[in-house]
Formats: structure tokens, sequence, C-alpha cells
């Protein structure tokens, strides 16, 4: 059970599907890294990017919205602008998921209460990388 303010050891240990809300597949961004380090560990990702059209990650190719997501995600990773975060927040409640991550330097006050409002879990500012690895190193 992932409560609505997890430690990120907590929710990468509850979640298998990771939708990757603006990856990309240029390795010299953190939105191609984390998540290729994240399918390497195991992850099944789904990787996200309307301006991505036939591109692929790990072997994934890219989705337009997180409402092409199939199946669902159970965590979404974001790699937004956190003044771009109000425009996705219809997208995030309508995926459901278990949990909203959003990657280092992202964080909106409104758009994390609105999730948590409804029923979303919200991990803020984490580097999911990082948190995995640091979880692996135990």
């Amino acid at each position: 059970m992932i409560g609505l303010q997890p430690t990120p050891a907590e929710v990468l240990d509850a979640v298998h599907r990771i939708a990757v809300l603006g990856a990309h597949d240029d390795p010299s961004r953190p939105a191609c890294t984390v998540p290729l380090y994240l399918a390497r560990a195991g992850y099944s990702i789904a990787p996200v990017n309307p301006a991505r059209p036939g591109a692929t990650l790990a072997g994934v190719p890219f989705v337009g919205a997180l409402a092409e997501v199939s199946p669902p995600a159970e965590l979404i990773l974001v790699f937004r602008r956190a003044d771009q975060l109000p425009s996705h927040l219809d997208a995030l409640r309508a995926a459901a998921p278990r949990c909203v991550w959003f990657q280092t330097g992202i964080h909106h006050a409104g758009v994390s209460a609105a999730l948590r409002e409804a029923g979303i879990a919200v991990v803020e500012d984490r580097c999911a990388m990082v948190e995995h690895a640091r979880g692996q190193a135990r």
C-alpha cells in the first residue's frame, strides 16, 4: 500500500509499470537516462511525449499522451517544468496512477495538493534513478 506521502523506496518497491511524461530519446538528457536505467532495473516503462513520434526508448515506442498508455501505469514519472504541471493535471488524475513522481527540481504545491485530494500519492523533487540505486546499495 502506498500512502499519500510515501517514501521513494515505498513507491519503487510497490510499482512495476511506469509512464514517463516528458520522456526523451536523447541520451544526454535525464529524461532518457533515468527511464533507461529503470527499464534495465526491471520496470516496464511507457515513454510519453507528443514531440517524439516514431522514436523509441528501451525498445518501447513513444505515445503522445498519458491516455494512450496501455496497460495503465502505476507510477507516472514527470519530466516537465513546474510551470507546465497545471496543464497536465487533468491527464494525471484521469490516468489514476498509484503515484505521481516529480523528478529533481520539479514541484508544484497546487498540483501536488490536487493529486493528493484525488487519492494519488506524490513524490516531489527526487530522482527516481538515484533513489533506486540508493535502495539497491542497502
